[in-house]
């Protein structure tokens, strides 16, 4: 049977034909629809987790436990859980264990290019990386294969092209021969004291030795032989644009892209004239392989930075262009928060009371974007709240009042929670504004521990985060409604005059919320063009669902008009209008 796939759910299949029993996460694009994914698997036990290092420890246990796991992240996700996974190269498995990251080049939806190539042999573990979704299903089977074959985690790398690119995939049958998980102790390999520790360490270099001697061998190293007068090693989407682009070169299509087959490399360095490297980001394989005392070109014509393309690559070789038809030219289309985002009043408020905002990684994010422009920060996962902290502690006094910090509910239960401890335990002088929208808005809509339901669509202890915040011991804690402007601005200026930490929290629901019973939509708004004196006041908010239409003479004037397809009735824009031109459609 074949299916038409996206690399992610091709993961998930194989998983599931794996016999994976476990797959925990944080989303994070392009790795999110994996988990969304092998929910429909009911043999696997999917579930997000407060963060990538939580979810890493529960595959962990379930390894240990004896069941296969998986566990999914987006690169930057790998920092986060990276301390669990070093010393899981040490201790080994016993039930396989799969860490499937998704990387991002161009950062189409991140902060950073990191190539997690890097941390796969920082931590000493296998990776692979496939080139399609059949690859993504086959590479998948094969990772827990290798991982209990070898006693070692296995890192499968994606990217966002392999991700979210579909094609067809052949599947098969879960196996059904695993053994069943049971307890079984056996601290001297699973508790990692120093005594412990250095006896296993050098199983895991001997074990990286054998992988690199067995990958020589191995089917998913792939040599193809065309034309010997230029040789190319590549890997993962890459290998696809090299035979788009040159067709007739002969290649070495990796998919062990740690630790290199180094025989395998030789071998095929041997039989061409003129050797190349092809590969995203780092020259993570160009390095290794001149490491080797072999002569090959890589960075020298490919760059560094953001994804390889065919039209990239052929510039590279200097490779003719196709003829393309020129494009019409579109208007730039930035992103921004949709209509009746309960965030948009927030930074209103902070743009009107000149904060110094240090921010987070969510679609409050977009608070950076002109007309709001009130965002000054944005670093990582949880920083906003220990980067306010920062900043307090050296300017002068009269500035830490401008300083507060902006943060989402999923993102304040992934990583901010200890930075509103060291907050209130150093007694730094700053506001926090946690935005509750009730989900993780910005990766599809997902739940998490305070929106009261799990991956699994069951009812769940649902976080209050107003208690939470008090059990850290902050004295201060005032529960707005952020489409209210005169109070979210009045609440605002009151906390950023205390001497002391404070929080706000935001009680809206995100407009795109999945369970129609949380949001309310408001009545339509509409603009009376009489009463309309064009003085743009109410484009301030940046709503998409306001346009602005021009006189027609080609001056400034003009009118204001609200699409009724795209209003849900929020209601700022009306208080932002003093001529009261601004009310409910009819």
């Amino acid at each position: 049977m074949k299916e038409i796939l996206s690399g992610n759910e091709a993961i998930a299949r194989g998983a599931f034909e794996a016999g994976c029993l476990v797959a925990c996460g944080y989303p994070g694009t392009p790795s999110t629809e994996i988990l969304e994914n092998t929910l429909s698997y009911k043999e696997i036990d999917s579930s997000w987790a407060p963060n990538e290092k939580v979810a890493l420890e529960v595959a962990i246990g379930a390894s240990f436990g004896g069941g296969r796991a998986l566990c999914t992240m987006k690169h930057v996700g790998v920092n986060v859980a990276a301390d669990p996974l070093f010393t899981l190269a040490y201790t080994g498995v016993r039930g396989g264990l799969v860490l499937v990251v998704a990387d991002d080049p161009e950062m189409h939806s991140s902060q950073n290019e990191q190539d997690s190539r890097n941390y796969a042999r920082f931590a000493k573990v296998p990776m692979l990386e496939p080139a399609d979704s059949q690859e993504c299903k086959e590479f998948t089977r094969l990772a827990f294969q290798l991982s209990e074959q070898y006693d070692t985690p296995v890192m499968l790398r994606s990217s966002t092209r392999i991700s979210h690119g579909k094609s067809i995939v052949r599947l098969g049958e879960r196996v059904s021969d695993l053994p069943l998980p049971q307890l079984e102790k056996n601290p001297s390999k699973l508790v990692m004291l120093p005594g412990n520790a250095r006896v296993r360490h050098p199983l895991v270099e001997r074990r990286l030795s054998d992988l690199s001697e067995a990958g020589s061998s191995m089917a998913v190293n792939r040599l193809e032989m065309r034309d010997s007068s230029i040789g190319i090693i590549t890997s993962g989407v890459c290998y696809q644009y090299v035979r788009e682009v040159m067709p007739h070169a002969s290649t070495l299509k990796l998919g062990l892209v740690h630790p290199l087959p180094q025989a395998l490399i030789r071998a095929f360095a041997a039989q061409v004239d003129k050797l190349y490297v092809v590969e995203e980001l780092d020259p993570f394989i160009e390095t290794q392989v001149k490491a080797l005392g072999i002569d090959v070109i890589g960075k020298e014509i490919i760059s560094l930075c953001g994804e390889l393309t065919p039209g990239r690559l052929r510039s590279a070789f200097g490779l003719p262009q196709p003829v393309e038809i020129p494009a019409e030219q579109l208007p730039g289309r930035p992103p921004n928060m949709c209509p009746g985002c309960p965030h948009r009043g927030v930074f209103f408020a902070l743009n009107q009371l000149k904060a110094y905002v240090t921010g987070d990684i969510g679609c409050y994010t977009l608070g950076f974007m002109p007309p709001l422009s009130a965002m000054d920060t944005c670093v990582c996962m949880g920083a906003s709240i220990g980067m306010a902290t920062g900043v307090t502690k050296v300017v002068s006094a009269e500035e830490r009042k401008k300083v507060v910090a902006v943060i989402g509910d999923s993102t304040f239960l992934h990583t901010g929670i200890n930075g509103l401890m060291d907050m209130v335990y150093n007694n730094s002088p700053a506001t926090v504004i946690i935005l509750d929208n009730s989900i993780t808005a910005m990766t599809g809509r997902q739940d998490n521990p305070a929106s009261g339901f799990t991956l699994m669509d069951e009812p769940a202890n649902a976080v209050q985060i107003p208690l939470l915040c008090k059990a850290l011991g902050v004295k201060n804690i005032r529960v707005i409604n952020p489409l209210d402007l005169a109070e979210t601005r009045r609440v605002i200026a009151e906390e950023m005059e205390r001497p002391e930490p404070s929080v706000i929290i935001t009680n809206k629901p995100c407009v795109l919320i999945k369970r129609e019973d949380v949001f309310e939509k408001g009545p339509v708004y509409a603009v009376d063009a009489e009463r309309c004196t064009g003085c743009r006041a109410c484009l301030k908010i940046g709503c998409p669902a306001i346009e602005w239409r021009p006189a027609g003479d080609g001056s400034r004037k003009g009118k204001a008009h609200i699409d009724p397809q795209l209003c849900t009735g929020c209601d700022v824009c009306r208080q932002l209008c003093t001529f009261d031109a601004i009310g409910s459609g009819k």
